[in-house]
């Protein structure tokens, strides 16, 4: 099944590239594109797309105020950001708009391809970058919200979920917590990226959850990780 995206990017260049990448994809097909948020409405009704890669930082209207107008006209449309930007403020206004995706314009190409992948059926895909960012956060203002310290902190109780998943899977949400990517993982454990991909599919459907970003917030809850 073709996965039908618009691409809206005020630089050429980069807009260019990312449309090189998706071609190589095919189920891909990039339908049209855009050089700011003021056409997304108009390119998406002509288009009837399934995915939206949007800009973050455009002229007159930006991506999160354009996500917005999006969702609320095309409630079932997916919305994925593209940002410079990794700080958890930018991150959680663009995902209260109703955005599925959020990417860091670091990303390598296989981030890309497996975040539209994901977005498309359904779920939600945050850069690794980002998802670690949160993670920390959320763990500074639970640390906040009960009074607690830095000192506080290091006392949480750390245990593996070895009722639930195998060795290698609770290695490989430990990554996952860290911020690494499918391709990160691999090279921190010295296995193929097929075969993290097999992991994290599991680790999702063992701990009920739809993405690794909810993997990994319920393992923060459940101290099944060390976030650093």
């Amino acid at each position: 099944m073709t996965t039908r995206i618009v691409l809206i990017d005020d630089h050429k260049l980069f807009r260019e590239g990312v449309k090189r990448i998706l071609e190589f994809e095919p189920t891909f097909n990039v339908v049209a594109e855009g050089d700011d948020g003021n056409s997304a409405e108009q390119l998406v009704e002509e288009h009837n797309p399934d995915v939206v890669l949007m800009d973050i930082n455009m002229p007159q209207v930006n991506g999160v105020q354009a996500t917005s107008e999006l969702i609320n006209e095309f409630p079932e449309l997916k919305v994925i950001i593209l940002s410079i930007h990794d700080d958890e403020n930018y991150v959680t206004h663009a995902l209260k708009t109703g955005a599925q995706g959020y990417l860091l314009k670091e990303m390598d190409s296989d981030a890309l391809i497996e975040a539209i992948k994901v977005v498309s059926e359904g779920g939600s895909y945050l850069h690794p970058k980002v998802t670690h960012n949160l993670v920390r956060e959320y763990r500074r203002l639970a640390d906040d919200g009960g009074g607690g310290t830095a000192q506080a902190s290091k006392t949480i109780e750390y245990r593996k979920p070895l009722h639930l998943l195998t060795r290698r899977e609770c290695e490989v949400l430990q990554l996952l917590a860290d911020g690494k990517s499918n391709r990160g993982v691999a090279e921190a454990l010295f296995i193929s990226e097929k075969t993290v991909k097999n992991h994290v599919s599991n680790i999702l459907q063992k701990m009920n959850v739809n993405d690794r970003t909810q993997a990994v917030v319920t393992a923060i809850k459940n101290g099944w990780v060390e976030v650093l």
